[in-house]
């Protein structure tokens, strides 16, 4: 899967999952630990779809794109809608990102 599909899914998987467990901290029912832990375990299988040599640089550039996601998910999820300097750090983590996943690189 290109990587343009697969982070977006790991993002909304690894924030859902992070949410429930959350939530589940702060005193809600136990039954919220179920879907955390199975979103997690799908964040984690679409995180190795990435095809590149390097584990970490596939982490690093899905970096920025969780920081975009999270941003989304408060303002949808949690109704708080991101200010100018949130979008403008969004912008500047996605380009970040970009640059990693698309420099040319020998071999």
């Amino acid at each position: 899967m290109p990587a343009i599909v697969v982070y977006p899914l790991a993002a909304l998987a690894e924030i859902a999952g992070c949410f429930a467990l959350w939530t589940w901290w702060r005193g809600a029912s136990s039954l919220w630990l179920l879907p955390g832990v199975a979103s997690l375990a799908v964040f984690g299988w679409l995180l190795a779809q990435i095809d590149t040599g390097f584990a970490g640089r596939a982490f690093a550039a899905y970096g920025g794109v969780y920081i975009a996601a999270s941003l989304l998910w408060m303002w949808g999820a949690e109704g708080q809608r991101p200010d100018v300097w949130d979008a403008a750090g969004a912008c500047l983590c996605l380009t970040g990102a970009a640059v990693i996943l698309l420099a040319p690189r020998a071999g």
